[in-house]
C-alpha cells in the first residue's frame, strides 16, 4: 500500500455517551449549522483516522455541525471488536443519529461505512440528505471474504467461530473475522436487489483499491434508484483514499454536495 506522509493533526479529548445497557460509544461532535455530517469509519478503524480528521477540520472551518464516534469494539468505545458484527455497528451508528446529531444529515461512510450509511439511509430516510461513500464496500462479509475462503477456511472458521486474516495496515494486528460477522452480514446483504434510496449520492473510488474493487461502486450505481448519483474514479487512488490529493477531492465533493443540500432545505 502507498504510505504517505502528509497528516492532518487534531487534539480531541472524546466524550463518552452511554447506552442503556451499558455499552460506552466515545464520539466528538462540533455544532453548526445543517446539514449536519457524520463520519462513519471503515472495519477496525477509528474516528481519528486521517478521513475524519479532513472532515471534521472541514466542517469546522465550514461552521458545519460535524460527528465522528467509534462503533463497540473499536477505538475508544467499549466491547470487543470479535463480539461486533454489521447489525451491532448498525445499531450504534443510529443510535448516535438519534442522540446526538440534529436535523438532516449528509453521511460520509468510509470502507465498511459505506455499507453501514446504506443500511441507515434505509432505516432513517427522513434524516438523511446525501452521501459519499469513500471506496464503500457493501455485503463486503459475502463477496469479499466468504466467497473467496477455500473449503479449509470455511471448515476452520466453522469450527474454530474465527480466522485471522493478514492485515496490510498493520502486521501485528490482524483482521479476526469471526463467523457470527459472516451469518449477520448475510441478514443485511442489500445488493441482490434495486435499493430504494433516492438522495444524492458520490461514490469516490481508487482504480488501484486492492481491498475493495472499483466495480462496486459501479454496481452501487446500478442497483441505487436515486438519479442524483454519481462515481469518482482516481486512476492512483488505493484502499485508504488518504493522499493529500484524495483529501483535497474529498472536501471538494463535500463542498459541492453541501451547497447543494443547502439550497433545499
Amino acid at each position: 500500500m502507498i504510505k504517505n506522509n502528509w497528516r492532518i493533526k487534531i487534539n480531541v479529548l472524546p466524550s463518552i455517551i452511554t447506552r442503556k445497557n451499558g455499552v460506552t460509544i466515545a464520539y466528538d461532535y462540533i455544532s453548526g449549522k445543517s446539514p449536519g455530517v457524520i463520519f462513519l469509519p471503515g472495519l477496525k478503524s477509528n474516528m481519528l483516522g486521517i478521513k475524519a480528521e479532513a472532515v471534521r477540520s472541514f466542517c469546522e472551518k465550514r461552521g458545519q455541525a460535524f460527528l465522528r464516534f467509534d462503533y463497540t469494539g473499536h477505538g475508544q468505545s467499549s466491547g470487543s471488536f470479535e463480539d461486533g458484527s454489521i447489525g451491532a455497528w448498525l445499531t450504534d451508528t443510529i443510535f448516535v443519529l438519534e442522540e446526538l446529531a440534529i436535523g438532516p444529515q449528509l453521511l460520509v461512510g468510509s470502507s465498511m461505512g459505506g455499507w453501514i450509511m446504506l443500511l441507515v439511509a434505509l432505516q432513517k430516510p427522513e434524516r438523511i440528505a446525501a452521501m459519499i461513500g469513500l471506496a464503500a464496500a457493501p455485503d463486503f462479509t459475502e463477496n469479499l471474504i466468504w466467497r473467496k475462503f477455500d473449503n479449509n477456511q470455511k471448515a476452520r472458521i466453522k469450527k474454530d467461530g474465527y480466522i485471522d486474516l493478514p492485515n496490510c495496515y498493520d502486521i501485528a494486528d490482524p483482521y479476526r473475522i469471526t463467523y457470527k460477522l459472516i451469518k449477520d452480514g448475510r441478514r443485511h446483504l442489500i445488493l441482490k436487489n434495486q435499493i430504494p434510496i433516492n438522495i444524492p449520492i458520490r461514490l469516490i473510488h481508487g482504480i488501484c483499491d486492492n481491498d475493495v474493487p472499483y466495480t462496486l461502486s459501479q454496481k452501487l450505481l446500478e442497483k441505487m434508484q436515486s438519479n442524483d448519483i454519481e462515481i469518482i474514479l482516481t486512476k492512483q487512488g488505493d484502499h485508504r483514499l488518504s493522499s493529500k490529493t484524495d483529501l483535497k477531492r474529498l472536501s471538494v465533493v463535500l463542498k459541492e454536495l453541501l451547497n447543494q443540500v443547502e439550497k433545499s432545505l
